[in-house]
């Protein structure tokens, strides 16, 4: 296995486990709480990935974590779990999907990079092929979470373009860098989740484990991943590992809640699929993908 295919499949890891996020926030944890819920799944893993890397930021570092971690952390946890509160499960993937073209309209904007018409295309049709796989006659479409869910894949968006042309410290590493992203935002939540939804409630034990896993696996480990993959691989074709995450959720309905597919959902999956592979086998090398920012003389160690 070549260095670019092992970087892709680490990478695609992240989303995979994303994609379990509907299903233990419906069945193992508290309801209707979901700044809560989001406060809790990023800052016990930004703490704990703060730890282990054994770097803060420094200089410039400092504002730019506070500005990604509110768009990719505060931002998107917060609209993500509107949406999974709000929504079937199907509806909330659909609006999820829509991240590719939306790292295109950013890489279009923010670096100032043409994007191919095979690759608006190629979003379009991920997003056809989630909806195939996830939406039912019986969904119901509520505005505001609609709204929600498009809203954290914009913001997801800009973020991950935003580290591009920002890069990753040199000596940082990936871990640290998502350690200050999800501190920031985690933070940033606390408020919020006490001014809207008041005193934290008397959590179960299911509750305690669901949690355990949205920090541990899913967020510590998850953007760990995704980070490393960031500073390895091109910014579009990344974007469409995020079709793994619905494509994930549908299965794990599948599987643990006992939900059946259809012949149109087999379908849907091959095509999001397709164009999920399809990006990656047309994605353009470049050496190297991430710009690293110079070293700070002063990185604190923990």
């Amino acid at each position: 296995m070549n260095r670019s295919t092992k970087d892709l499949l680490l990478t695609a890891l992240a989303p995979v486990m994303w994609g379990t996020t509907y299903v233990v926030t419906t069945e193992f944890l508290p309801a209707d709480r979901p700044f809560l819920t989001a406060m809790l799944r990023a800052l016990p893993a930004g703490l704990l990935l703060i730890v282990l890397s054994r770097r803060l930021p420094r200089g410039s570092w400092w504002w730019r974590s506070a500005v990604i971690g509110t768009l990719n952390i505060a931002a998107f946890f917060a609209l993500l779990f509107i949406a999974t509160y709000r929504l079937p499960g199907g509806v909330a993937a659909v609006a999820a999907a829509v991240g590719p073209l939306a790292t295109a309209g950013a890489t279009l904007l923010i670096l100032h990079q043409k994007v191919r018409l095979r690759t608006w295309l190629l979003g379009l049709t991920g997003v056809a092929g989630v909806a195939m796989v996830v939406l039912s006659a019986e969904a119901e479409l509520d505005t505001l979470g609609a709204a929600a869910g498009i809203g954290g894949a914009v913001s997801m968006a800009v973020a991950v373009v935003l580290t591009k042309r920002w890069g990753i410290p040199k000596e940082a590493g990936p871990a640290a860098l998502a350690g200050w992203q999800l501190t920031a935002g985690g933070l940033l939540l606390i408020p919020l989740a006490f001014a809207v939804e008041g005193a934290v409630p008397v959590l179960t034990g299911t509750n305690l484990l669901g949690y355990l896993y949205l920090g541990l696996v899913n967020t510590a480990l998850g953007y760990w991943l995704w980070f490393r993959g960031i500073g390895r691989l091109s910014v579009v074709p990344l974007s469409f590992l995020g079709l793994l995450s619905p494509l994930t959720a549908a299965t794990v309905g599948w599987i643990a809640l006992g939900e059946t597919f259809t012949p149109l959902q087999t379908a849907g999956f091959a095509v999001a699929l397709a164009a999920t592979v399809a990006a990656q086998l047309h994605a353009r090398p470049k050496p190297p993908a991430v710009a690293v920012a110079p070293a700070p003389k002063t990185l604190v160690h923990s």
